[in-house]
């Protein structure tokens, strides 16, 4: 899971700034435009699989034997979360040394570096919830796998490869609105030292929302399947 939750990442990125780049004005050098949504893109990745590990302990038998040792329920999600932040963690920071080498310079102070690495772990864990939430519904891991397709396609409706200005109207008022634009552009905004503006605080509100809608969901759909 880590090698693909690097990999996939790290050949999107050399996709883009070496064979799409040279065609995208943004106004910037493209490379210190994307590297945000390459990161947002790694999470999703990394999340996504948490989904598939939950729905596969769901449906071979491990819930029923663990749920025979002195443990609590829910420590079976939180384990999987835990798991997937500390994955991504560790992804993320592989993903953003691979930039550096390619020509990403970011200018940011040492407080934004810390924004932003308080702001990262924030969506990952919320994404990370709501992965085990599906990986609960899921009757397999290939219907987890399909039901969490949305984390993996929804950063391409975003800015994180192109300004929102130049879509289509009615594409654009779906990515100015969904939850990953104000994020990437607040991870955009605080590592190349530029105003962050309202993104921040829409980025922080989608954020704990997302996480408090998902934990919920999780762990009340898990006490839900695991009764009886």
């Amino acid at each position: 899971m880590l090698i693909i939750s690097v990999a996939l990442p790290l050949l999107m990125m050399l996709l883009f700034v070496h064979v799409f780049g040279g065609a995208i004005d943004t106004g910037t050098a493209y490379i210190d435009y994307v590297v945000p949504g390459i990161v947002l893109l790694c999470t999703g990745y990394g999340a996504a699989s948490t989904a598939m590990a939950v729905a596969d302990d769901m449906t071979t038998g491990m819930i029923d034997r663990l749920r025979t040792l002195p443990i609590r329920g829910s420590a079976v999600l939180t384990g999987h979360v835990t798991a997937s932040v500390a994955r991504n963690t560790v992804s993320t920071t592989i993903v953003v040394g691979a930039a550096i080498a390619m020509g990403f310079r970011p200018t940011a102070t040492l407080t934004d570096w810390l924004l932003a690495a308080g702001l990262l772990p924030l969506y990952v864990l919320a994404l990370s919830w709501l992965a085990a939430g599906l990986g609960v519904v899921a009757k397999n891991v290939e219907a987890a796998s399909a039901l969490s397709f949305a984390m993996l396609f929804l950063p391409y409706l975003s800015s994180a490869f192109v300004p929102t200005h130049s879509m289509p109207s009615f594409l654009r008022a779906i990515s100015d609105h969904q939850p990953i634009t104000p994020v990437i552009e607040t991870v955009r905004a605080l590592l190349t030292n530029t105003p962050v503006g309202d993104n921040g605080w829409i980025a922080l509100t989608w954020c704990l929302g997302l996480l408090a809608a998902s934990f919920t969901l999780a762990t009340t759909l898990f006490r839900h399947r695991t009764r009886g």
